[in-house]
């Protein structure tokens, strides 16, 4: 079979599976979500030998500790998703709903109804709970999902589709409603990307910058996601400093390669001589590398790197931080808006008119008042899972949960109505 056929095939599928979908009870869809957590469980260490698999080759191809990190599973990392499929479980159906209803002057009733957006197409690298959570959220909100991880996680992410399939055929609902790309041809990315618009109405991105470069040149539907995580932690003049050393520590450190991951420090040159030493000398311990401004330096007794302007524009994903002093809350808000990613920013002050401004100014999709930047993720909104983070303008921005997964129509009611 051709490459091409071979996709045209899983597009074909895809397109009668939506039909299927559509005709399908919450109750019906809550069933196959039970039943795949349930074969998550039995099957764990399946999952976990296929998963060796893929760590294994991973080292042998010296691919870097921070993409390891995003592959490893383990009992815990079962334990969450299946937590995760749990909590998406209860969420009520997020299809049918009236989002608002007004009735016009000639009598016509307007409503705005949510629907699915059709087949989604995601393309993603490393994390193979991806493949759950992706599975999940999709089959939930009537979308049919095509899969294509990166070949780092294939052995992992085959076994997870091919579990999710199972449970959708144990409870007699079309097991094209999830496809798993089952090859590591690269040309197979790029026929989903501009030969599929006939089959696919949305395409989503999960990984670093290249991948999602490469997405962006390519395809010739529509895409919803993040080009990558370059999110600031701002620590203005009125910031109470133990608060202030607790959001950075974890903003940074907590796990250095997610996307939330802080990569910038912004502190306020009016709170430098109490709040610069304690709070980097706290990150230097954690084994963080610190890059300063000429004026940061001043402050700390280590030698550090001096920043260059495409420090202030770098995603790290490790240990290393880009520290830079500030004049108040309109510089920090600037330098945010002039290298940020739009993805999540965090302000560490008391203040709430100086928080306001922040929070109203900053062009991130999250914006946040003293907390750490790692909230940045679609479990911690209360979503169950996420199958990814926008930061576009226009919807959806921030994580992508169930109901980011709906689009709407309107639907006109009338009694014979004409217009004149």
């Amino acid at each position: 079979m051709s490459k091409n056929l071979y996709m045209q095939k899983i597009g074909e599928k895809a397109k009668t599976a939506s039909l299927n979908l559509s005709n399908l009870n919450i109750d019906k869809k809550n069933a196959v979500l039970k039943q795949f957590s349930y074969y998550l469980k039995t099957y764990e260490q399946l999952i976990l030998n296929a998963n060796k698999k893929d760590i294994s080759n991973a080292k042998s191809k010296k691919i870097k500790d921070s993409m390891i990190d995003r592959l490893k599973l383990n009992s815990e990392k079962i334990t969450q998703i299946r937590n995760a499929i749990k909590k998406i479980i209860k969420f009520k159906d997020p299809l049918g709903k009236t989002l608002s209803i007004w009735k016009r002057p000639n009598g016509l009733i307007i409503k705005r109804v949510s629907i699915p957006i059709g087949t989604i197409g995601i393309i993603y690298e490393s994390r193979p709970n991806v493949t759950s959570d992706v599975s999940a959220l999709c089959f939930k909100s009537g979308n049919v999902v095509i899969l294509r991880g990166g070949s780092e996680a294939f052995h992992s992410n085959k076994i997870l589709a091919k579990l999710f399939k199972r449970a959708l055929k144990k409870k007699k609902c079309d097991k094209n409603c999830v496809q798993f790309v089952e090859s590591k041809d690269r040309s197979h990315v790029d026929y989903l990307l501009s030969g599929m618009k006939n089959y696919i109405d949305l395409i989503i991105p999960r990984g670093g910058k290249g991948l999602v470069k490469k997405v962006l040149k390519k395809s010739a539907v529509s895409i919803i996601g993040h080009y990558e995580g370059l999110c600031h932690v701002f620590v203005d003049k009125d910031a109470d400093l133990s608060t202030a050393i607790k959001i950075v520590k974890n903003s940074k450190m907590r796990n250095v390669s997610i996307c939330g991951a802080a990569e910038t420090l912004l502190i306020d040159k009016m709170c430098l001589k109490t709040h610069c030493k304690p709070i980097l000398d706290q990150l230097s311990k954690l084994g963080c590398k610190i890059i300063g401004d000429k004026t940061i330096k001043k402050f700390i007794s280590e030698k550090i790197k001096i920043a260059r302007e495409k420090d202030w524009e770098t995603e790290y994903l490790s240990p290393i931080i880009s520290v830079k002093s500030v004049n108040g809350v309109t510089e920090a808000i600037d330098h945010i808006n002039k290298y940020g990613s739009s993805h999540t920013d965090s302000i560490v002050t008391k203040n709430r008119k100086t928080a306001k401004k922040f929070l109203l100014n900053i062009k991130s999709s999250i914006a946040i008042h003293n907390a750490s930047t790692q909230f940045a993720d679609g479990g911690e909104f209360g979503f169950g899972a996420e199958v990814g983070i926008s930061t576009g303008k226009l919807h959806p921005r921030g994580p992508i949960g169930l109901d980011q997964l709906t689009t709407y129509k309107y639907i006109l009611e009338g009694n014979g109505q004409i217009r004149k």
